[in-house]
């Protein structure tokens, strides 16, 4: 099938798609978006994490037919441009990036969190988090960032 969506906010289309690959597998391969990653394949971890229609989604268990005139958002489309999300800076800022690999979705789900509650409690962040596993940062840096991109959004 000819797969026709829409990818942090441009056109896109790809040929000879099988209906039920995964968007995951549609965004890195055949898109050329390698920012969300292939971790789990079951939507366990959270790493592929990406907007659908504005929703935050496990691009993992989306199936590319699914996909088919929806709009789609991932962690390279947070940045504007050159400049970063105040939720990218804040997780480089707080150090709470490390090997990297649940970073992406980490983003995606902590943007979507700012955007329904800009100042979240702590027990706010873990429950919206409780999706995505980390492998390398004990958590503690990870909630820093959210707190910081927390109190700068509430500045801007």
């Amino acid at each position: 099938m000819r797969l026709k969506l829409t990818v942090n906010g441009q056109p896109h289309e790809a040929d000879d798609v099988w209906e039920g690959e995964s968007l995951l597998y549609v965004l890195r391969e055949r898109l050329g978006l390698p920012g969300s990653k292939n971790a789990c394949e079951q939507g366990e971890c959270g790493s592929c994490t990406v907007y659908v229609d504005g929703v935050p989604a496990c691009a993992c268990l989306v199936a590319a037919g699914q996909a088919e005139g929806r709009e789609v958002r991932t962690v390279e489309g947070l940045a504007d441009g050159e400049r970063l999300d105040p939720v990218q800076e804040a997780f480089v800022e707080a150090g709470a990036v490390q090997c990297g690999f649940c970073t992406p979705g980490l983003l995606v789900q902590t943007h979507d969190l700012l955007e329904r509650t800009p100042e979240p409690s702590d027990a706010e962040i873990r429950e919206s988090l409780a999706g995505n596993l980390c492998r390398c940062t004990g958590y503690e840096k990870i909630m820093d960032a959210v707190r910081l991109a927390a109190q700068r959004k509430a500045r801007a």
